[in-house]
């Protein structure tokens, strides 16, 4: 924190300052302290559930700090006392208990393959690619869809895959940003020890904040990360996949801040959707590294801010709206059910649909 000079770029970048309080900026000074009692203070006040990880300010950072980090640290403090929201402490005490934070019973974790040629492999199985689905698409109807796809296209491809079935846990992204240091250590070690078990070449995942974290917080994996988007541009360049039905249509990609704030993935989800037969593609005023946060992240799914102001999934469907867009696309689990809520709340439901890349490709390909 001593690097910090004041200069208020996390602050000014931080999308959530236009419908909170959050001063970033204010926090990072105020946490040099050293008195625990002041960090205690800081530590309760309401702001600091606000942030939502998207890494805006170390992206605007000129000395290269993460203020996030201070946030997440405030958190910590809190998560350690026990002074936290009950959703928070169900979706932690859940994540404990059966490996995921919606929950659900670790036994139906798989149910989303039934009637699917689903590869499952087996602890020491060489395969190339260890297809790791995430607790919102195995769990959650809406985006299931994104994992059924994606088995759908790698059997079509015939590439070499396994999942990992009702044995993969949380990745604890979100167990992180909440602040349950303690646990996300743990999940860490677990699912280090689990991964590993397989003789994999690559670790492909759909959300990119199992991607992000996998990639960055894990230092002990064999295997390479990646997200799908880099898996299918390689099938799309080799000629292993090919969309064969026309989607006609004004399609604006919405980046997700976990896979491109965090690990500058851009190209590939943009490429997958320029190979999309009779569509037009638009941009976003605010895309890449200035792309809007949907307030998906940083454990926001099981923290509701005490504003009142217009939440930014609705700002970036509005922005949506005023292109012309009639899809709304996405490859992140977290941006579909929020941007797809707030598609709802404003009724342009007869206009605009939110859809992950994987739903969309299911669409065209035969």
């Amino acid at each position: 924190l001593l690097g910090c000079i004041q200069c208020g770029r996390c602050t000014g970048g931080c999308p959530v300052t236009v419908r909170t309080n959050l001063n970033v900026r204010r926090f990072v000074y105020d946490s040099k302290t050293i008195d625990e009692d002041t960090l205690d203070e800081l530590a309760r006040l309401p702001e600091i559930w606000d942030c939502t990880a998207c890494n805006t300010c170390a992206v605007r950072c000129p000395k290269g700090l993460k203020p996030v980090e201070v946030l997440i640290g405030l958190r910590n403090i809190l998560v350690e006392s026990g002074v936290i929201q009950p959703t928070v402490r169900d979706a932690l005490e859940s994540v404990f208990r059966e490996g995921n934070p919606w929950e659900k019973s670790r036994a139906t974790r798989s149910d989303w393959m039934e009637g699917l040629e689903a590869k499952i492999a087996e602890p020491g199985e060489k395969v190339e690619n260890l297809v790791f689905v995430c607790c919102t698409n195995a769990y959650d109807p809406k985006v299931q869809v994104s994992a059924k796809n994606l088995v759908k296209i790698l059997n079509k491809a015939g590439v070499d895959y396994g999942l990992i079935g009702d044995d993969e846990s949380c990745c604890s992204s979100e167990v992180h940003n909440l602040g349950e240091e303690g646990l996300f250590e743990m999940m860490v070690e677990d699912n280090t020890e689990l991964l590993n078990s397989f003789d994999a070449k690559r670790i492909v995942t759909i959300s990119p904040h199992c991607y992000s974290t996998l990639k960055n917080q894990y230092p002990d994996l064999n295997a390479e990360v990646i997200h799908y988007t880099q898996l299918l541009k390689e099938l799309l360049e080799t000629g292993k996949i090919e969309f064969t039905k026309e989607c006609p249509g004004r399609i604006v990609y919405h980046d997700p801040c976990f896979l491109g704030k965090q690990n500058n993935v851009y190209d590939e989800p943009r490429f997958i959707l320029s190979k999309v037969p009779g569509a037009e593609i638009v941009e976003f005023d605010r895309n890449r590294e200035r792309s809007l946060c949907c307030e998906g992240g940083g454990g926001k799914m099981w923290v509701e801010s005490e504003s009142t102001k217009e939440r930014l999934a609705d700002t970036r469907v509005k922005d949506a709206k005023e292109l012309g867009a009639t899809i709304l696309a996405v490859a992140c689990p977290f941006c579909v059910l929020t941007l797809d809520d707030s598609v709802k709340a404003k009724g342009f439901e007869e206009e605009m649909r939110v859809v992950e890349i994987l739903e969309l490709l299911g669409e065209i390909m035969e």
